[in-house]
């Protein structure tokens, strides 16, 4: 009789991140939930300063945002004195709301998810999901994106677990849900810097996702108004920028995974493991 485990894929799971990768092109609805908070103080927080922690818990990006030293500046000549922790603390339960309420309305499924998963579930691999949201962020999210046709078999928030990304905690929560291991049988796939650390750092394929999510920063309405020489010369700059974070794989979007999976288990297959320095580190579908 052949094992139970020689019976599964070479590639047992694959876990997402949401917005920018599964939902919300662009990323759009952290970053305005966050400019506007900063601005209700009269402190001036840019897209590029909210962007470039993108992917944390969202008090970590608080605290992230709060060092830069232009914001720094700002909020010592709004508020008179420099930032604390308890400003941190004050301005994180002052975004929920917020963030809530722009989640839901940005949560449409990028396109290209929904076959995605179909074709992966019909390979038997299971389906799990981390992100820097909170759970009461990712209730409306869920519960939209099920009315949508899409269902995941975990989803681990990131108030959830004792430490966020890019440590690998929220990953052995997921992949515990999931009941699968090993971890280099195991895809993370995410749209920022500190989700693919995340999935480095648990040991797990990763991949990153340049052009529907926070690398772009674009709805897709605007993607699409873009000229193509202009969405060339944008892609290539946030390919080039999630390669800095080391995955093993970017693509554009979701849509594109479908041929990675096939060439990581033809690596797997070859004993190769992820993250190994080869020549097509960086490779795949629309590089």
């Amino acid at each position: 009789m052949v094992s139970k485990s020689t019976e599964q894929p070479a590639v047992r799971a694959v876990i997402f991140d949401w917005a920018g990768t599964l939902v919300d092109f662009g990323s759009t609805a952290p970053t305005s939930a966050m400019v506007e908070l900063f601005r209700q103080h009269h402190v001036t927080v840019t897209e590029e300063d909210v962007r470039g922690p993108m992917g944390l818990g969202k008090r970590e990006h608080i605290l992230a945002i709060s060092k830069l030293p232009g914001v720094k500046r700002s909020w010592e000549a709004a508020i008179g004195r420099p930032i604390e922790l308890v400003d941190v603390d004050r301005l994180y339960e002052e975004l929920r709301p917020r963030l809530v309420a722009a989640a839901e309305r940005r949560s449409n499924i990028i396109p290209g998810v929904l076959d995605t998963i179909a074709e992966l579930r019909a390979r038997g691999v299971r389906i799990g999901s981390t992100t820097g949201y909170s759970r009461d962020v990712m209730v409306p999210v869920v519960r939209r994106s099920f009315e949508q046709g899409l269902d995941l078999d975990s989803v681990v928030c990131a108030d959830e677990v004792a430490q966020g990304r890019p440590t690998p905690i929220a990953i052995y929560k997921s992949l515990i849900e999931l009941a699968v291991w090993p971890t280099h049988r195991v895809i993370k796939i995410d749209d920022t810097v500190p989700g693919l650390l995340e999935g480095k750092n648990a040991g797990c394929w990763t991949v990153g996702v340049a052009t529907t999510g926070n690398a772009i920063g674009r709805t897709i309405e605007q993607w699409q108004s873009l000229s193509a020489g202009e969405r060339s010369a944008i892609r290539s700059r946030a390919h080039a920028d999630l390669r800095e974070a080391g995955p093993d794989f970017v693509i554009d979007g979701v849509a594109d995974l479908l041929p990675i999976v096939d060439q990581i288990e033809e690596l797997i297959a070859s004993g190769v493991l992820p993250n190994a320095s080869r020549p097509d580190q960086t490779s795949g579908h629309s590089q």
